[in-house]
């Protein structure tokens, strides 16, 4: 069964297509699953869109949802339409963003780290002028913040866990957050909740997918589950890679993936 929980379009402000197109582009590439998550509102901002061109307006997430909900009856026959949102984790908000998704029938929520201290994890200049030390830190609250994302109850998926990388490939070398790593992805694992292999990181400067083979071997000896998404944001990538990510996973010694419908875990063996 082939499945993409990761997509995104138009309303965010910096995806193209309708949420139409990637359904057709899932339908193309022989898909059965595909999910819709576009980036969630700034919830917690005085202003409807603070952000144009990064995440839809306030007012229109009931827009969003009820399109999904449209297009999931549309294509009943042909393909199976999850609704899903991606949202950002803030933990000085995170009751606010739970008040917000109380009222929709989400089959799933990714929660993504994008910001750590108020600055975007793929802004290269976050590292100018840092020591050793300082990047230590920073990827030590990193993975603080993972793991309390999964402690939250609110995702079923974790977004690309690694994605600091995406435009600072070092990263990964940063060596002494090693023991936060490991909580969080104990954490997921507790929580029964999946991990994204996100294959979007090969359209950045990094070049490959999130997260890497060492935290997916690390995952494995921790119990935690996967599942899969593009990141698409243009049609055509929808269920990018799928077939190499399926043929990775099995050779780290995964033997299934996941993925959610109405919250709960549906179990596809590789």
């Amino acid at each position: 069964m082939k499945f993409d929980l990761h997509t995104h379009h138009d309303r965010c402000g910096h995806a193209t297509g309708k949420i139409n197109d990637y359904i057709v582009s899932a339908i193309k590439a022989g898909m059965q699953v595909i999910g819709i998550s576009d980036h969630s509102p700034y919830f917690a901002h005085e202003h409807d869109q603070p952000k144009p061109g990064i995440a839809m307006a306030r007012s229109d997430f009931p827009n969003y949802i009820a399109e999904v909900l449209r297009l999931k009856d549309k294509y009943k026959d042909q393909i199976e339409v999850l609704l899903g949102v991606e949202s950002d984790f803030y933990i000085d908000q995170i009751d606010l963003y739970r008040s917000a998704y109380e009222p929709y029938p989400f089959d799933y929520i990714i929660g993504s780290v994008h910001q750590t201290r108020g600055v975007s994890i793929f802004n290269r200049n976050r590292w100018k002028g840092k020591d050793e030390a300082e990047k230590i830190d920073e990827k030590k609250h990193y993975y603080e913040l993972i793991r309390h994302s999964a402690n939250s109850g609110l995702f079923q998926v974790l977004g690309h866990i690694d994605a600091m990388k995406g435009y600072f490939p070092l990263f990964a070398n940063i060596p002494g957050a090693e023991s936060e790593i490991d909580e969080a992805l104990k954490a997921v694992a507790a929580n029964e909740i999946s991990i994204e292999i996100n294959t979007s990181g090969s359209t950045k400067t990094v070049g490959g997918w999130y997260p890497s083979d060492v935290l997916l071997e690390r995952a494995l000896h921790f119990g935690v589950d996967v599942t899969f998404g593009s990141d698409a944001h243009i049609p055509e990538r929808v269920g990018d890679e799928w077939e190499l990510v399926q043929k990775r996973l099995r050779e780290i010694g995964f033997s299934r993936w996941v993925f959610f419908r109405q919250k709960q875990k549906v179990i596809v063996p590789l």
